[in-house]
């Protein structure tokens, strides 16, 4: 079996990597791993080839040439994030919706060469930022998708590209709706929903934080232990269980930002806390105002997938894999 990670050398993309190098896929042995991205991917090693390919997936000839290596599992993880994709208007619709319609015509074309024997598993991480506001208290399975961001709307109109080439039979493919992945390691990077790891991974680290919105934010999180899990658990799944309705609202913990703080300071003391300093965003705010809250995501629980509890779960797992142990 052939594994392509588009986005391999990210965060949730090199951990994903570690995860199948250790541990595979249930739905069959990997003969190679093939990781795409901007920039090189960092490889481990492995009992099978892993291979690094760098490019850009916006270019049309280079999602011929990703589905010219005819790949059996993709995991589409490439995205340029939620704030940049709303500063940078042409490039977050080049990335993360042009490229992947790009990506969707040459496996096509691939299928129809091959006498239409060819049709490779997709999971793609769409986001909560599908849906907009006004929200009820919970979002379950029937909500609509009404994103008022570019960025939710570019992950939006994936779901529904990918939800007609599954339908046509040219893939089958999934698209897994992240919660805000939290805490992620590192330095901020360009999304709007940075803030809410950089107010718990900054403090721990002994380093002040910026929080830009109220304490009263409400928000949908997992940590990356369980993004990893979301697409390993996809990838292993029979996804003609999902019928035409191929986008699943992934488990996570809804708490505002008030009790995620709370958190922080039953699990590391009160002394942590004083590193955060509030200095409103009006951007932010207004970006943050347009997410969903909380979920009620009972078909991906029925279907298997599961997701932290809480938050103080949350920090204790971000301790426990990205902190040195004295």
């Amino acid at each position: 079996m052939k594994v392509l990670i588009l986005g391999g050398a990210g965060m949730v993309g090199q951990r994903l990597v570690r995860n199948l190098v250790a541990d595979g896929l249930t739905a069959g042995s990997i003969s190679e791993l093939i990781l795409h991205d901007v920039v090189t991917a960092a490889k481990p090693q492995a009992d099978f080839p892993v291979t690094g390919l760098v490019g850009n997936l916006a270019d049309p000839a280079e999602a011929k040439k990703l589905a010219g290596l005819k790949p059996d599992v993709i995991f589409h993880l490439a995205a340029i994030v939620s704030g940049e994709a709303e500063q940078n208007f042409n490039k977050g619709w080049d990335i993360n919706a042009r490229g992947t319609w790009w990506l969707l015509e040459a496996l096509r074309d691939e299928y129809e060469k091959s006498a239409q024997t060819y049709c490779p598993k997709l999971v793609f991480t769409s986001s909560i930022a599908v849906f907009g506001a006004p929200f009820p208290d919970k979002i379950t399975d029937d909500f609509l998708t009404a994103p008022q961001t570019s960025y939710g709307a570019q992950k939006a109109m994936t779901e529904l590209l990918i939800n007609d080439y599954s339908r046509k039979g040219y893939i089958d493919g999934m698209s897994i709706r992240l919660p805000t992945i939290c805490v992620r390691p590192g330095k901020p990077n360009l999304a709007a929903s940075s803030f809410f790891s950089g107010i718990i991974r900054e403090p721990l680290n002994g380093q002040e934080a910026i929080l830009p919105v109220p304490d009263s934010v409400r928000h949908w999180h997992a940590s990356p232990r369980s993004a990893v899990g979301f697409l390993i658990h996809a990838a292993n799944m029979d996804l003609t269980t999902l019928g035409a309705r191929r986008a699943l609202n992934m488990p996570g913990v809804s708490c505002t930002v008030a009790e995620q703080i709370e958190a922080l300071r039953a699990v590391a003391g009160s002394d942590v806390i004083k590193l955060i300093r509030r200095e409103p965003n009006e951007l932010i705010m207004s970006i943050v105002a347009n997410w969903a809250r909380d979920f009620a995501p009972e078909r991906a629980l029925a279907l298997g997938f599961t997701a932290e509890t809480s938050f103080d779960q949350i920090i204790k797992i971000y301790i426990e894999e990205e902190q040195p142990q004295a």
